[in-house]
């Protein structure tokens, strides 16, 4: 059932972020599978000119997301042109809503990736009855589903992937140093994440000043957009770390370079999975974060990095240092984050239960129509 199978991807997201990612290395792995896909995203987004890139059917979407309803219209049109065997619907912004009351009015089953664990509000929880299967990427978001009311026997956990990085394309140690203006003394620490509350940037910056205050070379790499940037670019400043941590902004080209973090800072309080904690690990750059569903998924504790109590910003910063002090045990888990993501978070893998996934739901609609 998987040779001809044609599938519609919507991912309405404007930025090239972990889901986007996911939806990026999905199309390529059901390529190789024989599956036949075509994504509908942002005009000229990163995703758009990406997926073009790779070779992809794309159309491209003018849309202002979840306050667009005409996105039903436009969605169900392109349902009814293409007439495909289902719809996977990858993203919050207007994707999920619009896209299910779309294919269920064209007539196609649909599938819904949902990829962050923040509690659904109730007014809104209509939109799983119609999906014939959610799949959730990690543990965490499995629960929240289950919580906000999604039937079990309709939730299916695909965990996030990533490649592993491609050493011709890496960086010289010289060239990132040069590019972020670091000397060869300094320790470079990176923080990768959208600067809204539930990363805990704030907490981040307390933890950093504790760690610079006893590792003075270090230095915070803060990648990552987002309403909050200019109240930290302000807290930096006010507490006398404008020197020490550097904002980078959004940068495409991140895994060229991730490796030569020494560690990853992930202060996260809430988190789906974190695409950007299997990309460091899969470079081999341990993480220390908080002990919060999706991040002890994706890193296992005392293994593959240190995982400390939630909002505890004294205990992340103790974490830090102690992996900055003692290069043995921050080799150790460089090597053993690299088997993991190896062993456990490829894309082929993600591809594979995704088409499970598929075919189980077009199998019931075969069944159902008999």
């Amino acid at each position: 059932m998987i040779a001809g199978m044609r599938v519609l991807h919507v991912e309405t997201g404007r930025q090239m972020l972990g889901g986007t990612k996911q939806t990026l290395w999905l199309l390529d792995g059901l390529a190789r599978s024989g599956v036949q896909s075509h994504l509908a995203c942002v005009a000229g987004s990163p995703l758009d000119r990406a997926a073009r890139a790779h070779g992809h059917d794309v159309t491209g979407l003018h849309t202002h997301g979840d306050a667009d309803p005409a996105l039903v219209w436009t969605l169900y049109r392109l349902v009814r042109r293409l007439r495909p065997d289902l719809v996977h619907l990858h993203s919050r912004r207007g994707a999920d809503s619009w896209g299910l009351l779309a294919a269920r009015a064209a007539g196609v089953p649909a599938v819904l990736s949902r990829r962050v664990d923040n509690p659904q509000p109730a007014v809104l929880r209509w939109k799983y009855r119609l999906a014939a299967r959610v799949i959730a990427i990690s543990a965490g978001v499995d629960a929240q589903l289950r919580a906000d009311g999604v039937a079990p026997a309709r939730i299916r956990r695909v965990r996030s992937a990533v490649p592993m990085p491609d050493g011709l394309a890496q960086w010289p140690e010289s060239q990132f140093r040069a590019e972020f203006g670091l000397t060869p003394a300094h320790r470079p620490v990176g923080l990768v994440a959208q600067m809204i509350e539930r990363k805990g940037h704030a907490l981040a910056l307390d933890a950093f000043a504790q760690l610079h205050a006893a590792c003075p070379d270090a230095r915070l790499l803060v990648f990552g957009t987002g309403r909050l940037q200019a109240q930290l670019r302000a807290r930096t400043i006010a507490t006398g770390l404008d020197d020490a941590a550097k904002f980078a902004g959004y940068r495409d080209d991140l895994t060229a370079f991730i490796g030569h973090f020494e560690l990853l800072l992930h202060p996260a309080l809430r988190e789906g999975l974190g695409v950007a904690l299997l990309e460091a690990q899969a470079a081999g750059v341990p993480v220390v974060g908080f002990d919060v569903p999706g991040v002890n998924e994706a890193v296992a504790d005392q293994q593959t990095g240190l995982l400390v109590r939630a909002g505890d910003a004294s205990a992340l910063a103790e974490a830090a240092r102690r992996l900055l002090d003692d290069d043995d045990l921050r080799a150790r888990l460089s090597d053993n984050a690299r088997a993991r993501i190896a062993a456990e978070f490829l894309p082929r893998a993600m591809c594979e239960a995704t088409v499970e996934v598929y075919r189980e739901v077009l199998q019931e609609k075969h069944h159902a129509s008999r």
